[in-house]
């Protein structure tokens, strides 16, 4: 039997819809307020990235250490073992020492910064003369200036580094669901 009202069977999505992005928009307001809390404070936002890369590592050893026994020849299984190794080894030297850890982490970072720059260069002089070129150079250049200022100062740089990045990274994801979720609000309400 059909209805009369097409968007009465619809009645049920508007309202999970609502809940959904109730709590979207709430995870976003955790987002920014745990973003500024890394920025106020950016040795200890550093510190505790530095314990999540030890655990994750740690994991991710114990898993290769698993994945070892899991067939696939004598030179599969000295692989996974060296590797679920190396990975416990790092990852539980980051646990015992999170202050070196850290200072290991803001040093690869600095490079790896410094030489998306070089990248973001040569993307530059390949495309120069095109429509917006101009904003690589400028990328670039703002790139090469922050893996600068990480990989020069360093380690003084490891206190403020990470945690602020990670702060901004923080901020800019709590924003952009916050939007989102006032989106789906203003989808379901017109």
């Amino acid at each position: 039997m059909a209805t009369a009202n097409p968007t009465h069977g619809l009645r049920g999505a508007e309202s999970f819809v609502k809940k959904a992005s109730g709590w979207y928009i709430a995870m976003a307001v955790a987002f920014i307020i745990l973003g500024i809390m890394a920025i106020v404070e950016p040795g200890v936002a550093g510190l505790a990235v530095t314990v999540l890369v030890g655990w994750l590592l740690t994991f991710g050893g114990a898993a290769h250490l698993v994945a070892a026994f899991g067939g696939g020849g004598a030179r599969h299984v000295i692989w996974h073992v060296l590797i679920g190794i190396l990975y416990i080894g790092g990852g539980i030297y980051f646990l015992i020492h999170p202050l070196l850890g850290l200072g290991s982490l803001t040093l690869l970072l600095g490079i790896i910064i410094l030489m998306a720059a070089i990248f973001e260069l040569v993307a530059y002089f390949r495309s120069r003369g095109t429509n917006g070129s101009g904003w690589l150079l400028m990328n670039a250049l703002i790139t090469l200036l922050l893996g600068g200022l990480i990989y020069f100062h360093w380690p003084s740089s490891s206190v403020w580094a990470i945690g602020t990045l990670v702060g901004v990274n923080l901020i800019m994801t709590g924003v952009s669901r916050l939007m989102l979720g006032l989106a789906a609000r203003n989808l379901i309400s017109a």
